[in-house]
């Protein structure tokens, strides 16, 4: 064991001061995947600082139409949350396919989108991985990397992101709340989270010693008719081998205005601009639908033993979006 420190914070102001900016500091919110990195061995911080009771569980309606979302409102929480349910179906539906009912009841937001790779290399201490030891190598590259990414990887990293709560939020296009030493901002999403290129150790854009407090979302109207599809090894809880989150407007038999994420494909969550582009003011068909996830999925650069999840990507967008074109979604149900 370590020795590390903890103290519990009793604001955002508090836990900024506690962390120091310090990289050894991490904030502890319900501890769902740190506790299980330090197990591992693999998160070794100094400092804890609790962040568990912060005044920052409530989801409000923003004066713009959205909803302001605090960054330790439990996952459980959120996906039955009426407003979301109604409003937001996307989200509800990727909260609901992640983890298990007893996790979701513990897992805040900061946490969900601040927790890392499930990637085996990263995770077993014993091994090389240039995200837990810069300059050790990726042997995930010429070993298991049939889960992991097929796009925007590096030589240094093919790692994906594991949440299924980002993937809704970065096809939302929600905004994040972030207090640190250097006063408060607010980082867009797609934005939050970066890509590997040279410095896979980094997973996210803040700096040390940044909170995340509120993930705001916009008032999007077609976020009404939005899904969150997730294809994984089994269908009890499990990461997500592939996941489409996605919002259609259509009228007349035309898309008018879409939003469309990709997760398990990509160190961070994958907006799919291309498909996005080639969607607008196309008729809503399975051969547009086609046409669009080609127009995304020709920038994957696969390994060889994950070329499949082109064209299951392929399938499971063209699945969604035809879903969606066809009636508006239902409201997401417990399960």
């Amino acid at each position: 064991m370590r020795p590390f420190t903890y103290q519990r914070a009793d604001s955002a102001a508090a836990a900024v001061a506690a962390a120091g900016g310090r990289p050894g500091a991490v904030y502890l919110g319900g501890g769902t995947n740190l506790v299980d990195l330090m197990r591992l061995g693999v998160a070794t911080p100094d400092a804890l600082v609790d962040v568990s009771r912060l005044a920052a569980d409530v989801v409000e309606e923003t004066p713009a139409g959205g909803l302001l979302i605090g960054g330790a409102v439990r996952n459980g929480d959120l996906a039955a949350h009426p407003l979301v349910r109604r409003r937001y179906p996307v989200l509800a539906e990727a909260l609901l396919s992640g983890a298990s009912g007893q996790i979701r009841n513990m897992a805040t937001v900061a946490g969900n989108l601040l927790q890392r790779t499930r990637c085996s290399y990263f995770q077993d201490v014993t091994k090389p991985c240039n995200k837990r030891e810069p300059g050790t190598g990726c042997p995930a590259r010429a070993g298991d990397h049939r889960n992991l990414a097929i796009l925007g990887h590096s030589e240094e990293c093919v790692a994906t992101h594991p949440s299924d709560l980002a993937v809704a939020l970065t096809a939302l296009g929600a905004t994040v709340r972030v207090e640190g030493p250097g006063g408060p901002r607010e980082v867009p999403m797609p934005g939050l989270h970066r890509l590997p290129g040279h410095d896979p150790a980094h997973d996210t854009r803040l700096a040390p010693g940044e909170l995340i407090t509120a993930v705001e979302l916009p008032a999007l109207p077609m976020a009404a008719r939005s899904r969150y599809r997730k294809v994984r090894d089994r269908a009890s809880f499990s990461f997500a081998v592939l996941s489409v989150a996605a919002a259609l407007d259509v009228a007349d038999g035309t898309v008018r205005d879409c939003r469309v994420a990709l997760g398990a494909v990509a160190h961070a969550p994958w907006r799919a601009w291309e498909a996005e582009r080639a969607l607008r003011g196309a008729p809503a068909t399975e051969e547009t639908f086609a046409r669009a996830a080609r127009a995304e999925l020709d920038q994957a650069v696969p390994l060889p033993r994950n070329a499949y999840k082109i064209p299951l990507a392929r399938n499971l967008l063209v699945q969604v979006l035809m879903g969606l074109a066809e009636g508006p979604a239902r409201p997401a149900e417990a399960r």
